[in-house]
């Protein structure tokens, strides 16, 4: 085996000479190190078990390894996996059968000769939060500049506190944990939430709008470095801007954002410290739809959010904050514009009167 490893070598005793790399029959294959040694490394390994987003490093959205299978019948033509199971970064991923597609071909020296492989199979591995973990790992608050009120993540989204006192579930804000090995260790919240993802509405104008968007940890003992947010929101259908953050929009049906750090910027989201939480924020600003844009109802605020792939817990409609009664919905009254312009040219004469 080449670019990988398999955890276990099993019962090889009956080979003599040539001693399998394992002799299992359901190895778990770990990638190896970036580090690992040339005569073990193959083309697109060694990433120490991590993928990144298509969208985000397509370059390293890949990994391959080579097995050498023997001891096999003679005028073989090769068997394929009778199971597969993608097991990191944990459970939560279900894998269809393998099937037989068309053999892969590539292209060496430069393009100018096409080698085809002797056999293809495919298994699709989907991947649900709800299978993953019990309780979600964020929650979602939102708030607007024309409402003071703040939605605050649903009481107990990720769980509830623990009424034992003996138990320790939670620091409460202003206590530092003696004990940072616990990476589970949360600030006492009423969400209960390690992350929180807030959303706020900051500006209106004529033809854009900016948003806000923060990422809170209140985890005392982990960190979340190469993080990734989705947003799912009808206004990615206008182009947008993203001042710290990078940012793509997903070619989907649906209107979904993604967003991650700057490198040596923003790219790790650091644990809560003593006196504060860890947190990455950038605006966004937004071209207006004018036939779809509107403050009411909630449209302004996102459909679905995910952290790491983890989708968060959003609050109910019913609880967005609210326009006011009598408040403009899409575009800033022109009044108020004609009101300035009165006042810049009216109060020098008003001085000079005065004067």
């Amino acid at each position: 085996m080449s670019g990988a490893f398999a955890v276990q070598q099993g019962n090889c005793s009956s080979f003599k000479f040539q001693v399998p790399h394992s002799c299992k029959k359901d190895p778990l294959i770990v990638d190896l190190m970036p580090d690992a040694l040339p005569q073990k490394r193959t083309d697109g390994c060694c990433n120490g078990g991590i993928l990144a987003a298509w969208a985000i490093n397509l370059s390293m959205s890949y990994s391959s390894f080579e097995v050498t299978v023997g001891n096999l019948e003679q005028n073989t033509t090769g068997y394929k996996p009778k199971n597969l199971t993608l097991v990191a970064p944990g459970p939560g991923y279900t894998c269809s059968q393998v099937m037989d597609i068309d053999p892969t071909v590539s292209s060496v020296i430069g393009g100018r000769r096409q080698e085809q492989v002797f056999r293809t199979w495919r298994s699709t591995c989907t991947y649900s939060s709800f299978l993953a973990k019990k309780t979600p790992v964020c929650c979602v608050s939102l708030s607007t500049f024309y409402n003071p009120t703040i939605t605050s993540c649903p009481s107990c989204s990720c769980g509830c506190r623990v009424a034992d006192e003996l138990t320790t579930s939670c620091v409460r804000q202003g206590s530092f944990p003696s004990n940072l090995l616990d990476t589970e260790l949360v600030q006492c919240t009423n969400h209960m939430c390690p992350l929180r993802v807030h959303w706020h509405i900051k500006k209106n104008y004529v033809d854009h709008w900016r948003a806000k968007l923060t990422i809170s940890n209140y985890n005392y003992g982990k960190n979340y470095s190469d993080w990734n947010v989705l947003v799912q929101h009808p206004g990615f259908s206008q182009a947008a801007t993203t001042y710290s953050f990078n940012s793509k929009v997903l070619p989907t049906s649906e209107e979904v954002a993604l967003f991650w750090g700057i490198f040596s910027y923003n790219s790790e989201l650091v644990q809560a410290g003593e006196n504060q939480l860890g947190s990455v924020s950038t605006e966004i600003l937004l071209e207006k739809d004018s036939k779809s844009f509107t403050l009411r109802n909630g449209w302004a605020f996102p459909r679905k959010i995910y952290f790491n792939g983890e989708i968060c817990q959003m609050p109910l409609p019913d609880n967005f904050p609210m326009l006011p009664n009598g408040s403009p919905s899409t575009k800033p009254s022109r009044c108020q514009f004609v009101l300035l312009t009165v006042v810049y040219f009216t109060l020098p004469h008003i001085f000079s009167t005065l004067i």
